[in-house]
């Protein structure tokens, strides 16, 4: 089978084109023919041996994916998540991310578990199915399991323009609530306006916690969803007293620096996510099943040779959604 793999740990260039053996049979788990796979950050870091421990070389990285099973002809979407377990607050001491150490989906064929393959939304091509699951769950469980957010409430998504902040403005949008954005230039503001964000600032300005208030009436927001780490204490000034902050990401630092007692006093929480579980993932379905006409903003969409590519550009930060891979 055609794939992209990786022989050393390093930068876009490591990530070779090979044929490779297709994965061979394991009980429990099914052949995927993979027609469409996405790019995410969490790619890039794994090919620059940050994360995790245990790859061994030749490997295959990459995490989405939309496709067909082998054994019954049904389209479908991979869930990432691997192992999560049976606590829904957290994922058990197997859980990884498939790609991680598991062989990927930068591949003709992924070999996963059963339980992690869902049918393909009606209506959706192989290239928006594959441009959801890592940042459509990311994003769900950090918006509805640890942010609890409701209809009539106001969410502050930092850094709209990327995957996960794309799907959260939906997300949110869908469900009836108010959606605030900060990002880096007008023309996102404009884009993230078109996903259903009710306003905008740019986090270019160092006075946007304030900007981002006034747009509450001086309230500050009901949730913040931050993947920025470095951002708190900003992001705590722009939330409203018994506000929550979810965190799920650390682009910008992995430390953050807080004033303890604003945050006891204004009786505000600072909750951890990451990624999701399986009912998380059904609950995402659920949730995009009823958006009609709205699928996952994809940038560019290009061949699974140009993968090196594809990993230059994401971390050039020159897209505006998601990068995908065709494979046919």
């Amino acid at each position: 089978m055609r794939a992209v793999v990786l022989e050393a740990f390093g930068g876009p260039e490591v990530l070779r084109p090979r044929e490779l053996p297709a994965p061979a049979p394991r009980d429990g788990w099914v052949d995927v023919r993979v027609q469409a796979c996405a790019l995410n950050p969490h790619d890039c870091l794994v090919r620059a041996g940050r994360y995790p421990d245990g790859v061994r070389f030749p490997h295959v990285p990459g995490s989405d994916a939309a496709g067909v099973r082998t054994d019954t002809g049904e389209e479908v979407v991979v869930l990432p998540s691997l192992f999560w377990g049976e606590d829904e607050r957290a994922p058990g001491p197997d859980w990884e991310i498939l790609g991680d150490r598991t062989p990927g989906t930068y591949a003709e064929h992924v070999l996963v578990p059963e339980d992690c393959l869902y049918p393909r939304p009606a209506g959706w091509s192989a290239t928006d199915a594959a441009a959801l699951p890592l940042a459509g769950l990311t994003a769900f469980r950090a918006l509805f399991a640890r942010g609890r957010l409701r209809a009539g409430e106001t969410v502050l998504v930092l850094g709209a323009g990327g995957g996960v902040a794309s799907t959260a403005v939906a997300l949110a949008h869908a469900i009836g609530a108010t959606v605030l954005v900060t990002s880096s230039t007008e023309e996102k503001l404009e884009l993230a306006h078109g996903l259903g964000a009710n306003g905008g600032v740019l986090y270019t300005d160092p006075a946007w916690p304030q900007r981002v208030r006034a747009l509450t009436g001086g309230r500050g927001v009901d949730l913040v969803i931050d993947s920025v780490g470095s951002t708190w204490a900003e992001a705590l000034s722009a939330l409203a007293a018994g506000g929550r902050l979810v965190s799920f990401g650390a682009t910008g630092a992995s430390t953050a620096e807080v004033d303890v007692r604003r945050l006891y006093f204004a009786q505000q929480s600072i909750l951890g996510s990451t990624m999701g579980s399986p009912r998380d993932f059904a609950g995402l379905l659920a949730l995009v099943d009823g958006m009609r006409g709205w699928r996952p903003v994809v940038d560019r969409i290009l061949p699974l040779e140009a993968a090196a590519e594809a990993h230059a550009l994401m971390e050039s930060g020159g897209h505006t959604g998601k990068i995908v891979l065709n494979i046919g």
